[in-house]
C-alpha cells in the first residue's frame, strides 16, 4: 500500500482535482485506492459523489480517536475508489489537537490500522488542504512520498519552496522515508508564454521531477465536481481527461507497477 500526500500550501492549484481524477485514473487500471479527504473544505469527498449531509465517520473522528478508520471508510459511486471523507469539523483540529501528545503522527496510526491494510489498497491518497497545518503535517508523516501539483502561474516555484523546507524538516525527524513523488504541471497552457516559461524555469530548476505530463487548462475538469463524478466520468474524451490518464501511466511507471 503505497501512501501519497498531495500537497502545496498555495491554494487553487489543482490538488482536489489531481486526486480525484488520478485515483480514477488508477481505478481504470484496475488498481484499488483509498482518497483521504483532509482539507477542511471537503471537496474531494463531494466530488467523489460523498455529499456533506451523507458524511458519517469522518477523518476528524480518527484524528481525535473516537473512532478507528475501517468505520471511515466508504465505498465511492466510482469501482475501486474508496473515501475517508471530511467535515468542517476539521476546522477545528490544529487547536483541538495542539496539547495531543504525538500529534503529527495521528493519521499514520489510523492508517496503519488493520481494517486498513487488510482492506488491500493499493493507493492510498492524502488530499491535503492549503496550508502548512497540523493537518498537512500528518499526511507528509504518514506518507510515503509526496505529490506536489504546480500550477503554470508566476511566482509559482517562489511559493514552493517553503514546501520543500518543510519536507526537509519532516524528513529530519518524523518521517526520514519521505520522497518527493514528482511535481505535476497544472492549469498549463501551451499557447500561452507564461506557461511556457514557468515550464521551463521547473524542468531546469528541478530536473527528473518534474512529470513529464502537464495537466492543461480544460473546462471539464471544472464541471465534473458540480455533477460529483471525476472528469474521466463526466467527459472521458476531454483533453483533461486524457492527460490524467498519460500522467497515471507516469506515474504508475515510476512506481514499477505497469504490467
Amino acid at each position: 500500500m503505497k501512501i501519497v500526500a498531495i500537497a502545496n500550501q498555495k491554494g487553487g492549484v489543482a490538488k482536489t482535482t489531481t486526486a480525484i481524477n488520478l485515483a480514477a485514473a488508477l481505478a481504470e487500471h484496475k488498481r484499488k485506492t483509498l482518497v483521504v479527504d483532509i482539507d477542511p473544505q471537503g471537496n474531494a469527498s463531494t466530488g467523489l459523489g460523498i455529499p456533506a449531509d451523507s458524511r458519517g465517520t469522518s477523518v476528524y473522528d480518527l484524528l481525535i480517536g473516537s473512532e478507528r478508520a475501517g468505520s471511515a471508510i466508504v465505498k465511492t459511486p466510482t469501482e475501486r475508489i474508496y473515501l475517508i471523507p471530511s467535515t468542517t469539523d476539521l476546522s477545528a483540529a490544529d487547536v483541538q489537537l495542539h496539547n495531543v501528545s504525538k500529534r503529527s503522527f495521528l493519521l499514520k496510526d489510523a492508517l496503519a490500522s488493520r481494517e486498513v491494510i487488510e482492506a488491500g489498497f493499493d493507493y492510498v491518497l492524502i488530499d491535503c488542504p492549503p496550508s502548512l497545518n497540523m493537518l498537512t503535517i500528518n499526511a507528509l508523516v504518514a506518507a510515503h512520498s509526496v505529490l506536489i501539483p504546480l500550477q503554470s502561474e508566476f511566482f509559482a516555484l517562489e511559493g514552493l519552496s517553503q514546501l520543500m523546507l518543510t519536507i526537509r524538516d519532516i524528513r529530519q525527524t518524523a518521517n526520514p522515508a519521505l520522497r518527493v513523488e514528482g511535481v505535476l504541471l497544472t492549469m498549463h497552457d501551451s499557447r500561452n508564454n507564461l506557461s511556457l516559461q514557468v515550464e521551463r524555469d521547473a524542468r531546469e530548476t528541478l530536473g527528473s521531477l518534474v512529470y513529464s505530463t502537464a495537466i492543461p487548462r480544460n473546462v471539464r475538469l471544472s464541471e465534473a465536481p458540480s455533477h460529483a463524478v471525476p472528469a474521466l466520468s463526466y467527459d472521458p474524451d476531454s483533453k483533461g481527461s486524457m492527460a490524467y490518464r498519460a500522467f497515471a501511466r507516469e506515474f504508475l511507471h515510476n512506481n514499477n507497477d505497469l504490467i
